[in-house]
């Protein structure tokens, strides 16, 4: 992003202080009012939150350069002829730093886009899983390179130990007794074909 590149989201304080001042001047505004402003001159890369955007405004207001007034429940800011001059003493600063939250905001929605094409890129390439909200269990698949009656043996294996599950502790121990039988069994059919 150049020079102006900061450390995390978050404007120096001086710059988010000319960066008030000059959407001030553009016309009167409220905390959040600038915070939308701001966070749409940089294509929605920086929201300030109100913990900072607020002390920048009491410091605008104490240094003479903004005045405030009850606006309902809120303060209106509105530019002094002080902030004015202040405003034109830095301009260049200014111009750097909106060049930058919107360099900023263009990188940041370049890689949004590439996300999004990424993302469904690889929606295309699992199929219904992409679908899938996360956390939720893979919809059952059938085994591949099997005869179709060792499927329909596993889905009837399957729905019966979901149906057990819920019975008495006895009838489950009982299931899993037959399960391990079963189990030995069918290890004992796949031994019969190794040759030793």
């Amino acid at each position: 992003m150049g020079g102006n590149f900061r450390i995390g989201r978050m404007l120096a304080s001086g710059d988010l202080r000319l960066v008030a001042l000059f959407l001030i001047e553009e016309q009167p505004r409220h905390g959040y009012d600038l915070i939308k402003a701001i966070e749409e001159k940089s294509g929605g890369f920086y929201s300030p939150s109100p913990g900072v955007v607020y002390p920048a405004l009491t410091f605008l207001e104490e240094a003479g350069f903004a005045s405030s007034h009850a606006d309902g429940n809120k303060k209106l800011y509105t530019i002094t002829d002080e902030g004015r001059a202040h405003l034109s003493d830095n301009r260049e600063a200014i111009e750097s730093t909106l060049s930058f939250l919107a360099k900023a905001g263009e990188q940041m929605q370049r890689f949004r886009e590439f996300a999004k094409a990424d993302w469904s890129a690889q929606q295309e390439a699992q199929g219904e899983d992409a679908e899938r909200p996360r956390g939720t269990p893979k919809p059952d698949q059938d085994l591949k390179n099997v005869v179709p009656e060792l499927n329909r043996a596993r889905r009837e294996l399957k729905a019966a130990i979901k149906a057990v599950r819920h019975g008495s502790e006895d009838q489950q121990r009982k299931a899993a007794e037959v399960l391990q039988r079963a189990a030995r069994r069918l290890h004992a059919l796949s031994e019969d074909d190794v040759d030793i």
